[in-house]
C-alpha cells in the first residue's frame, strides 16, 4: 500500500474510534430529530404527495410515452 494511502486510512479509522469512543462514554439525550425526525419525513412526504398529486391531476395533459402530436394547446381566455 502507497503511504499516502495508509496514512489517510489510519487517519480515518482513527477519527473513527475517537467519535466511538467519545460517544460510548456520553449519555445520548433525544434532540429533536430522535423526537420529531420520523413524523417531519412523514408530514413532508404527505405534502408533496399531495401538491405534486393536485398539479399532476390539474394538467390536461395526455399522457404517454412521446406527447409529440398528443398534446394540443388550449385556447387562450381573456
Amino acid at each position: 500500500m502507497f503511504p499516502v494511502a495508509r496514512a489517510a486510512q489510519s487517519l480515518v479509522a482513527r477519527g473513527i474510534q475517537h467519535t466511538a469512543v467519545r460517544q460510548a462514554h456520553h449519555k445520548h439525550e433525544p434532540n429533536f430529530h430522535d423526537k420529531y425526525g420520523t413524523m417531519v419525513l412523514l408530514g413532508g412526504a404527505a405534502v408533496f404527495s399531495a401538491v405534486w398529486g393536485y398539479v399532476f391531476t390539474r394538467l390536461n395533459i395526455a399522457w404517454g410515452f412521446s406527447p409529440v402530436g398528443r398534446v394540443t394547446p388550449r385556447e387562450w381566455r381573456e
